[in-house]
């Protein structure tokens, strides 16, 4: 008879969120499990004991999938080993060790010649022999025990946090998890050597890369980056992991419908974490999409400075992927830390959607040559960008524009809510011989031979500092003519929606000016008014406005281009607690919203969710009655913590008019 001492087990590895009903473990750290004897007594030398491990549908010694070992004086952590660790007696203690680079997953322990244990084991980034290894209790509290996090959206001028529920130790995830790993192609052709390849985190991570997506397998998550969801729902409903993976892992794999960057990345974050392997998630700001590999996006604007679709290049308003931290000893050294790991489904790499890992160290210095995928990487980092006008006589001609890549590279900070920018882990400063030998390295030609326009007109577009959906508003396009000489102008000022993947949608607004004088030196500032009964029925729900600016100089016939993306905020969400938090104690919430249009809300609903707060469920409340311009939309909601600690609800509110605007509220739960 084995007594499998779980709760002690399982928090003594960190894995007790999980549940304690069964035995979860980390590679490399030893685990105890009692034996009762029914005949005899234990007697140190005098008993022998064979046990075996083995893990996946075709174990082997030679894949690393099976092991047979017998007792030992002490634990070997090196190794696949076991001692007794209790004096003797007809109740004896075994303690079990696994290597670090053991393969993780499912396990079978036969003892001698009956008794069998099934565990779990996972990657251990606590044990300093395993690849993984991360050298702070506060940075592993934040990339693999924590259930909740910020992902930045908006636009790099305006980033708005939006609070994601990881939920990797919520009840099933964990088996969602192993079974994405089951469910992967690799898998599927050859099992065995796929169990062998789950010790090693690079193998594991970019089998992630592809399986949240769906686009080459039984994926996860299916995309979409139009306004069509039928037969699913809009990515911006989802405020957590949990519902998804629980749903495709119930329904037979199909994939969920549907995910775009940040829920492709949040996926990611919560199998790696749920894993073991330390994670967070990462968003670049103007993330620029290079499809054939040139390290340059060709942009086409019409006579008016609007966009004109030529190529598959595209700039993104913004773009999330995940970091994943593993040491590299397929690389040369240093290359260790933090690598890139893209879920979202943009470019085939080795003829599967996929992407990574690849270290950031590799992209900063512009080894383009080290695995995996550094090129697509690298350019959405650091593409030039170049700007045609195409007339209308079918003629191109080259503007001057000023518009780059790759800013404000955001994550979440340890311990905390702020933003942390870590663009300086991707790229040296601006015009350092830093960045000129990385470009260097990387055949960045282009950037290499630009040099900067000291152009004679200048123009930029101005906004106020803050911009609430619902208001009327203005915008300026700013000239400055810094010639000597009087010039005489047309400028083109419009404003288009756009989707956060660059895709433009309807007018929003548009001034054309074919007479503006500057004298030498002057400054003309140009308002453009921005209503919201013009911009209301045009918006995505990524609440973005793209503006340009488009000068033409009558004189010398140059044309000079300003954009800009503005983002229009949401009203904030406020939530109060009532009561003292404490755990296996019923809580309420007062969760309230502000009606900031000009016109009622109907079919209001408030749905929240928490790891560890709400059972693993998502909670809804509707309200049956019109919210009516600057009053408030309230609801009473009630939920038990299970658990003690920091814990974030998170709050989503969705109505006719105002769609999913996210809030939530750090809550500290007492035991």
């Amino acid at each position: 008879m084995q007594q499998y001492n779980c709760e002690f087990n399982n928090t003594d590895h960190r894995t007790e969120l999980n549940g304690v009903e069964r035995l979860i473990v980390r590679r490399g750290q030893s685990f105890t499990i009692n034996l009762h004897l029914r005949s005899g007594v234990y007697q140190p030398g005098g008993s022998a004991l064979d046990l075996t491990v083995e893990t996946g549908p075709q174990p082997s010694d030679q894949y690393g999938t099976q092991a047979s070992f017998g007792l030992t004086d002490q634990i070997d952590t090196s190794r696949w080993s076991a001692a007794i660790t209790s004096p003797p007696g007809n109740m004896v203690s075994l303690s079990i060790c696994s290597p670090p680079d053991a393969p993780i997953g499912r396990w079978r322990l036969t003892l001698g010649q009956g008794g069998r244990v099934d565990f779990v084991l996972l990657y251990n980034p606590w044990c300093s022999g395993d690849v993984v290894y991360m050298d702070s209790e506060e940075k592993l509290r934040e990339y693999i025990l924590a259930q909740d996090g910020i992902i930045y959206r908006g636009g790099w001028k305006y980033p708005i946090p939006t609070p994601w529920n990881y939920g990797q130790f919520e009840d099933g995830i964990l088996n969602a998890c192993l079974r994405i790993l089951d469910m992967n192609p690799k898998c599927l052709r050859n099992p065995g050597k796929d169990a062998s390849g789950r010790r090693n985190p690079i193998y594991v991570s970019r089998v992630l890369s592809a399986m949240v997506n769906c686009n080459d397998d039984k994926g996860v998550l299916q995309g979409r980056w139009t306004d069509d969801y039928d037969g699913g729902v809009s990515p911006l409903s989802w405020k957590g992991s949990v519902e998804i993976l629980r749903n495709w892992d119930t329904n037979a794999c199909q994939p969920v419908r549907f995910g775009q960057c940040w829920v492709f990345a949040a996926v990611a974050c919560s199998v790696s974490r749920a894993l073991g392997i330390p994670c967070r998630l990462v968003t670049n700001y103007n993330s620029a999409h290079d499809t054939n590999s040139n390290l340059v996006i060709e942009r086409y604007v019409d006579e008016n400075g609007q966009l004109v679709q030529k190529s598959r290049d595209m700039i993104w308003n913004y773009h999330c992927w995940v970091e994943n931290w593993m040491t590299r000893p397929d690389l040369k050294p240093g290359f260790d830390g933090w690598q890139v790991m893209d879920p979202t489904p943009q470019e085939k790499s080795e003829g599967v959607y996929c992407c990574g890992p690849i270290p950031l160290k590799a992209i900063k210095e512009g080894e383009l040559t080290d695995k995996y995928d550094a090129p697509f990487v690298f350019a959405e980092v650091n593409a030039d960008v170049h700007t045609f006008m195409k007339r209308k006589d079918g003629s191109t001609k080259k503007i001057i524009s000023s518009v780059h890549v790759g800013l404000k590279i955001s994550t979440k900070s340890v311990g905390s809510d702020r933003r942390e920018d870590i663009t300086h882990l991707y790229k040296y400063p601006e015009g350092s011989d830093e960045e000129r030998e990385a470009f260097t390295k990387a055949n960045h030609q282009n950037k290499l031979l630009q040099q900067q326009d000291n152009a004679g007109l200048l123009i930029v577009i101005k906004v106020s500092t803050e911009m609430r959906k619902g208001c009327d508003f203005d915008v300026f396009a700013v000239i400055t003519n810094n010639t000597p000489n009087e010039k005489k102008c047309r400028l083109v000022f419009g404003s288009r929606a756009v989707s956060y993947n660059g895709i433009l949608g309807e007018n929003c607004g548009f001034k054309d000016l074919l007479n503006v004088q500057l004298a030498p030196g002057e400054e003309k500032r140009v308002a453009l008014r921005m209503n919201y009964s013009k911009y209301a029925e045009n918006l995505t729900e990524d609440n973005l406005i793209r503006l340009a600016a488009l000068l033409l100089d009558y004189g010398t016939q140059e044309a000079y281009l300003a954009v800009r993306n503005v983002v229009l905020v949401n009203p904030e969400i406020k939530v109060r607690i009532l009561g003292e938090p404490k755990e296996n104690r019923k809580l309420a919430a007062e969760i309230t919203l502000q009606n900031p249009l000009p016109v009622p809300l109907q079919n209001c609903c408030f749905t929240v969710e928490g790891s560890n707060l709400t059972g693993g469920q998502v909670i809804t409340e509707r309200l049956n009655s019109t919210v009516e311009p600057g009053q408030d939309a309230k609801v009473k909601i009630y939920f038990t913590p299970t658990h003690s600690g920091l814990r974030k609800l998170v709050v989503d509110f969705d109505s006719n008019k105002l769609c999913h605007v996210k809030g939530y509220r750090n809550v500290i739960i007492g035991k």
